[in-house]
């Protein structure tokens, strides 16, 4: 999967990008991550990126111009790189894969592992915009460079990037081969394996630890048993 980011602040993304999973599926080449610093596309003095909002109101908003330029950079080159990459294939009907353009804004519909479940399988090619200040123009959305809004919570955050790494964190692992088991995702917390719940409680050793024990079913060797005690305690 092809994953674009488009920030104004890229070395967010350093940390989250360079560990764990989302690491080995980068240099496995299951997972292609490309950071936008969304400044580099403006023309105005000092690289701003964002004006007072028509009608006033507190706050700043983020300018149609520069955002909307890097995104069709990205899907220009995008495209060509995508034709000639034996990594990505064509989409139903023979055409060209094309990105799904991601926006993180309060007004979206909230992330849920479904949804996750369904880009992954869906999409190989994501764009994502991380919002700041007040939000984007809306002409940004109303004019199609937009396909869909999504939020993590119903709570405010100072931008979009955190946003971005949790989509990013939570796709990734429903790619094939970015997990040591790719079953392993599938019997995730909220996945459809468990009934959209939460997950069962887990066990190691020592078997007990302070006085608390682990549960006898679950060290009987009867896997039956094992599972039937571990749907019962699914939460």
């Amino acid at each position: 999967m092809r994953i674009d980011i488009l920030t104004l602040f890229p070395d967010m993304f350093t940390g989250p990008m360079t560990e764990s999973i989302l690491k080995r599926a980068i240099a496995a080449d299951r997972l292609q991550i490309n950071l936008h610093d969304i400044r580099k596309f403006s023309k105005a003095r000092h690289s701003q990126v964002d004006d007072k909002p028509y009608g006033g109101g507190a706050g700043m908003l983020m300018m149609c111009e520069p955002i909307v330029e890097c995104i069709e950079k990205i899907e220009e080159e995008g495209r060509t790189s995508l034709r000639s990459s034996k990594s990505y294939g064509r989409q139903e009907g023979g055409e060209d894969a094309k990105p799904h353009r991601i926006y993180f804004s309060p007004r979206g519909k909230r992330l849920k592992q479904v949804m996750v479940e369904k880009i992954a399988k869906k999409h190989e090619w994501l764009i994502l915009l991380c919002g700041h200040y007040e939000g984007i123009d809306q002409r940004i959305i109303d004019g199609g460079w937009i396909d869909e809004e999504l939020s993590i919570g119903d709570y405010v955050l100072t931008g979009g990037e955190l946003p971005a790494m949790v989509l990013v964190d939570a796709v990734a692992r429903h790619l094939p081969g970015v997990l040591g088991d790719d079953a392993s995702a599938h019997l995730d917390s909220f996945s459809k394996e468990f009934g959209r719940k939460k997950e069962y409680p887990h066990y190691t050793r020592p078997p007990e630890f302070r006085g608390l024990k682990v549960p006898d079913i679950l060290v009987s060797g009867n896997h039956a048993k094992i599972e039937e005690w571990r749907k019962e305690n699914l939460r």
